[in-house]
């Protein structure tokens, strides 16, 4: 960990979306990362699409794989640090898996010895090829891959918590075995974190890699409970960083905002540079954060179809690479940092949390919008309080408590 906050974007190509990858076009590619490097950006994250990539089991094209080095490379000529994930997996409402998977060769994702033999394997090949590529910053097992396993997927592949971490260890430990010692780490949308009984955990997330990941989308009833300018809505991303440390054995684990954005028409278009700001500056307000990475770089173009209406307008830049009043923004907060150091004050008051379990967090909706930690934390923000959350089970634990720098603990009912 250290102390410089890095700055980053989801790239969405301009040009073809994600589909990219099937007319590989590097001169496109470069236009788009300098135009996310005049932003003053220092790293994307990309997203190989992994049926393409391994269209059958035992078949990881090489071809494909030299465009995702050639991607690195030129982005790492900008300036431009890179973080690949590799099971693509689930983007913007489409499901990508290889047919190899599905209807006739339906397999369970996270279970069956093939499968992940062969993920791992994929993963392995990718971190390998980018071992020792300058910029490389490590995996991301996969987008936000804990959906494929639990409502409201419409055809999940269940499993059991201990299977899920099961086979996050697995994944890790391949991303390990292809490039030792870089960041590697794994990411799922909030479920993990607000949706009981689901079996991706909150532990998994904090404990399992080499940094916790946590998106903050506030179109999951967030904006819709608090309004726009709410204190839970501008504070939604500062949250989920502070949730996830209650779960951290290491109290000073990292922790990288590795999705955020602005979705209309919760955040109505005219608004998004203010969100932007507010959500970004609480979120910088929060100890041990790695970095801050927006969703995305690019507009969606209107060209392609049957995306949900708010996909198509969440980028920094437009589709056809101008900045947009958030990319301003972003721009304007990255000039601000620039050679400073991250060094928030401690936040020494704390919320326990009890979710019937550190473990399996049986009762964890406590922690998601209209629960009660998660109205006792907010009207504490509001109060200017900063604090911090702390599982219900190691409230008395000194040395854990004092590593936090926390003084004094409080439970969601003494919160006026």
């Amino acid at each position: 960990m250290t102390d410089r906050l890095r700055f980053g974007a989801n790239y969405t190509p301009s040009q073809g979306w994600f589909h990219h990858w099937l007319d590989f076009d590097l001169d496109a590619v470069r236009a788009d990362l300098d135009a996310v490097a005049a932003l003053g950006l220092d790293h994307v994250r990309v997203f190989p699409l992994w049926p393409l990539f391994q269209p059958n089991r035992t078949l990881i094209r090489p071809r494909a794989v030299d465009q995702l080095v050639r991607l690195v490379d030129a982005a790492a000529e900008r300036g431009l640090d890179v973080n690949v994930d590799g099971l693509q997996g689930h983007l913007s409402s489409f499901d990508f898996l290889p047919a190899w998977t599905r209807t006739w060769h339906r397999r369970n994702l996270f279970t069956d010895p093939d499968v992940v033999a062969a993920q791992a394997e994929y993963l392995r090949t990718l971190a390998a090829a980018l071992d020792g590529r300058p910029g490389f910053i490590g995996m991301t097992v996969g987008n936000e891959v804990n959906q494929f396993s639990d409502s409201p997927h419409p055809d999940p592949d269940t499993i059991s918590q201990e299977q899920a971490g099961a086979w996050l260890r697995r994944m890790l430990g391949a991303c390990e075995a292809g490039a030792p010692g870089r960041l590697h780490l794994h990411a799922a949308y909030d479920a993990a974190w607000y949706q009981d009984g689901h079996p991706f955990t909150p532990a998994h997330a904090a404990r399992l890699g080499a940094a916790t990941a946590v998106h903050s989308w506030v179109f999951n009833g967030t904006a819709q409970r608090y309004g726009r300018t709410g204190t839970a809505t501008e504070h939604h991303a500062a949250y989920l960083i502070e949730l996830s440390k209650a779960w951290a054995l290491d109290p000073h684990r990292p922790v990288w905002l590795q999705e955020v954005g602005a979705p209309a028409p919760h955040i109505p278009p005219q608004h998004a540079a203010e969100f932007t700001e507010a959500t970004v500056a609480r979120a910088l307000d929060c100890p041990d954060l790695w970095g801050v990475t927006w969703w995305c770089s690019h507009d969606v173009s209107r060209t392609l179809a049957d995306f949900p209406d708010l996909e198509y307008g969440l980028g920094l830049l437009t589709n056809d690479g101008e900045p947009k009043p958030a990319g301003h923004a972003i721009a304007r907060i990255v000039e601000e940092w620039r050679g400073r150091e991250h060094r928030p004050a401690v936040r020494s008051t704390a919320l326990a949390v009890d979710v019937g379990g550190s473990e399996s967090a049986p009762l964890r909706s406590t922690c998601g919008p209209g629960g009660q930690v998660f109205e006792a934390w907010m009207k504490l923000a509001a109060q200017g309080a900063r604090p911090a959350v702390v599982l219900a089970d190691r409230a008395r634990d000194g040395e854990h408590l004092g590593a936090r720098g926390i003084t004094e603990v409080v439970a969601p009912d003494q919160v006026d």
